[in-house]
């Protein structure tokens, strides 16, 4: 005798309680998938954190000189310093103390400890904002270079070789004084156009790269079925080039911009040392500089803004290396 559907009660057609139920497998974007994998990198989480230490140093720079009881620009000749313009306390012909726990600068008694704080705030501020500005210049011509045919794809790629060919160091002695000579003899001007002439050295003399690798990636993108079809249903090119294409960037760009931080943070320190800098505000750079001529005598005086440089390049170079292998879909890590 059958049973007809309508008896059939919803325990009689559920699945037998000991079959084993397959648990749902949700899917992760492929960002989700490139967080995991840096947070699964001890490497990477240890010099995010020391990134981290930094960017607090920087940011409460004038807090932590307090904490210390140091000073920034504090320094007495007369009091501080001997005869022969050397400290009179603290390193190097004394023992630790910490009124000056780096120290004091032979010359001017200013504490090392505050210029090494402020130094951290100077070079974060260099490397973020000269980051962020040829990245910004490298997207947007790379977009249009790789998206445009003819004549303008190759008036923009002639630009980029001929940038490509200047010598970075020669372009950046050359301009910079100029830069500062022609707009900063204005009183109350001259520190404000010299962190201009440094920010516009290194970002219009880096973005090039960037450029050449965004307009790849866009050449092959170009010809997808997803921008065809915004081409078609007449989608304007801004829209296409920034909600279409720009989002498929994000990998390389991500990665370019987390290599690029180290290389300005070591690009303003050199600059620095050779005299292309901002007069009057602490750099690691420029401690370097008047530190180089007291090696022999005052090692300490040298070694605190190299080891602070040294550390911080070294933690944005692995987290560099960590945020590529994590966005790269070939890397199985």
């Amino acid at each position: 005798m059958g049973i007809s559907p309508a008896e059939l009660s919803e325990t009689d057609i559920h699945e037998d309680p000991n079959t084993p139920v397959k648990a749902a497998v949700a899917g992760r974007s492929p960002t989700q998938i490139a967080l995991s994998r840096l947070r699964a990198d001890k490497i990477a989480v240890v010099c995010l954190v020391v990134v981290v230490i930094y960017v607090l140093i920087a940011i409460f720079a004038p807090l932590l000189t307090d904490l210390f009881g140091v000073q920034l620009h504090q320094g007495d000749p007369v009091k501080d310093l001997d005869a022969t313009n050397f400290p009179l306390y603290g390193p190097p012909d004394h023992g630790f103390t910490w009124k000056a726990p780096l120290g004091i600068a032979p010359n001017t008694g200013n504490d090392n400890l505050a210029d090494w704080l402020y130094g951290a705030r100077t070079s974060l501020i260099v490397a973020t904002i000269s980051t962020a500005a040829s990245t910004l210049i490298g997207v947007v011509v790379g977009l249009i270079a790789g998206f445009s045919t003819g004549w303008v794809d190759r008036l923009i790629n002639f630009i980029v070789d001929v940038f490509l060919s200047l010598p970075f160091i020669l372009v950046a002695l050359a301009v910079a004084p100029i830069i500062v000579i022609r707009f900063g003899q204005s009183p109350g001007k001259l520190v404000f156009w010299q962190f201009t002439a440094l920010l516009l050295v290194l970002s219009l003399l880096t973005w090039m790269t960037l450029a050449r690798l965004v307009r790849g990636e866009v050449l092959s993108l170009r010809e997808r079925e997803f921008v065809q079809a915004a081409r078609v249903i007449g989608v304007p090119t801004r829209r296409i080039l920034f909600k279409e294409l720009l989002p498929n960037l994000l990998a390389p760009i991500i990665v370019s911009i987390s290599l690029g931080l180290p290389a300005f943070v070591t690009a303003e320190a050199g600059l620095a040392y050779l005299g292309i800098g901002v007069v009057g505000v602490p750099s690691w750079g420029q401690t370097i500089n008047r530190a180089v001529t007291f090696f022999d005598s005052y090692p300490l005086y040298l070694y605190a803004p190299v080891f602070g440089v040294l550390i911080l390049v070294m933690a944005l170079n692995l987290l560099g290396d960590a945020v590529r292998d994590a966005f790269d879909p070939k890397t199985r890590r």
